[in-house]
């Protein structure tokens, strides 16, 4: 069938496998034309592995450092018969998978709900029939707005809220392409605890620990969470407010983890990372406004970078190739330093309150924006021919 984009708010309901699998092999061929990244991971474990960061450090781990790799996702498969594409992760899986088998590495799928016991126990089986059966690298890259305690059967869910008292700012209607003021009402206690239930670091915890008693954890391994931070522009919407908490629940819970990973001479941190387009990110007021600036500001200064440039300037600076992490005060890594230069800053509050729909697009690259967005599901992808039937 053709497929064609069918966009309904933050999501896209439809996604094109040729745009997929396009983009998973120019994400590649970067990474190939970086080099060999050196004294690194040759066995990797991506929870979260089909999509923004999490596919990125896969296709690092794999073509930058020549690791084998098992992947955890949760997602969708085409239904021919109900004119239904599958997911995107499902494609770029896909193709991620296709690229690596050719290049001989070792690769497992594991589609399923990665908070349950039973995916973590078929993750730690896929491990084990590896070519070294243990991981020397493990990535925590999960984003979801529910989940279930494999314990209690309890389903918590995540809420975009303040915490405290409401914020109203200015934002980003993406649909109609106008610039509105948004109003963020506080969390109660029980959103503010079940946010951070659903997204902060227990089920990263439950993940190495299982890993832990498996034994499956190789010396001198090292796991990393991905989190934001971001300019104090947004504090009262994401660091202070529900997801912040999560987040913040994150980064406490890789000082256990790390001592649990000292005991396998390795360790574990949190990588606060740069504001990006994302299927997370799209959903939450005010990001979407502030990314657009950021974008314009970044690309004006030479400074721009997607997932991909990112993981691999992660592992090739710091992780790897014989560097050391330069941790914070708060012993995370920081690789969102371009997104917080002084000069970028400035130039992006220069131009925030200047901003209305009659300018957004000369003040902003909200078309970039759009593109980005857009490229996520494997449309307006260069050298893909949208007119042609595709098998979906």
């Amino acid at each position: 069938m053709i497929v064609q984009p069918k966009v309904k708010g933050f999501l896209c309901i439809t996604a094109h496998p040729e745009g997929c699998a396009q983009n998973v092999r120019n994400q590649i061929e970067y990474v190939k034309s970086k080099g060999e990244i050196k004294d690194s991971c040759k066995s990797a474990l991506i929870i979260g592995s089909s999509t923004g960061y999490g596919l990125a450090s896969r296709i690092v781990a794999a073509f930058g450092c020549g690791a084998d790799t098992v992947g955890v996702f949760f997602e969708r498969p085409g239904d021919a018969a109900r004119e239904r594409t599958a997911s995107a992760g499902w494609y770029n899986t896909l193709e991620f998978t296709k690229q690596a088998e050719a290049a001989g590495l070792y690769c497992a799928n594991i589609n399923g709900d990665a908070f349950s016991n039973d995916i973590k126990q078929k993750a730690i089986e896929a491990i084990k029939k590896s070519p070294k059966g243990k991981v020397d690298l493990i990535v925590y890259s999960l984003a979801s707005p529910r989940r279930t305690d494999p314990f209690s059967g309890e389903v918590y869910k995540s809420v975009l809220k303040t915490v405290g008292e409401s914020r109203s700012d200015k934002s980003l209607d993406t649909d109609k392409g106008e610039v509105v003021t948004v109003t963020v009402p506080s969390a109660t206690e029980k959103e503010i605890s079940d946010t951070v239930k659903t997204m902060g670091g227990e089920d990263w915890e439950l993940w190495i620990k299982a890993l832990d008693e498996a034994g499956v954890i190789a010396p001198g391994c090292t796991s990393v969470a991905y989190s934001y931070i971001g300019p104090k522009l947004t504090y009262p919407i994401y660091r202070d407010g529900t997801i912040g908490m999560a987040k913040k629940d994150l980064e406490q819970a890789a000082e256990r983890i790390d001592a649990i990973m000292k005991m396998h001479r390795g360790k574990a941190f949190v990588s606060i990372n740069k504001a990006l387009v994302t299927q997370a990110s799209s959903a939450i007021p005010v990001v979407p406004l502030y990314v657009s600036v950021l974008y314009k500001v970044m690309k004006e200064k030479g400074i721009h970078e997607g997932c991909i440039e990112q993981i691999q300037r992660l592992f090739s600076t710091q992780l790897y190739n014989g560097n050391f992490i330069d941790y914070d005060d708060m012993g995370r890594a920081r690789i969102d330093n371009l997104e917080l230069r002084s000069d970028v800053q400035d130039a992006v509050f220069s131009l925030w309150d200047k901003i209305n729909t009659g300018n957004l697009y000369e003040l902003t690259d909200f078309a970039g924006y759009k593109a980005e967005f857009m490229k996520l599901f494997g449309f307006g992808v260069d050298g893909v021919d949208y007119s042609k039937d595709v098998e979906i």
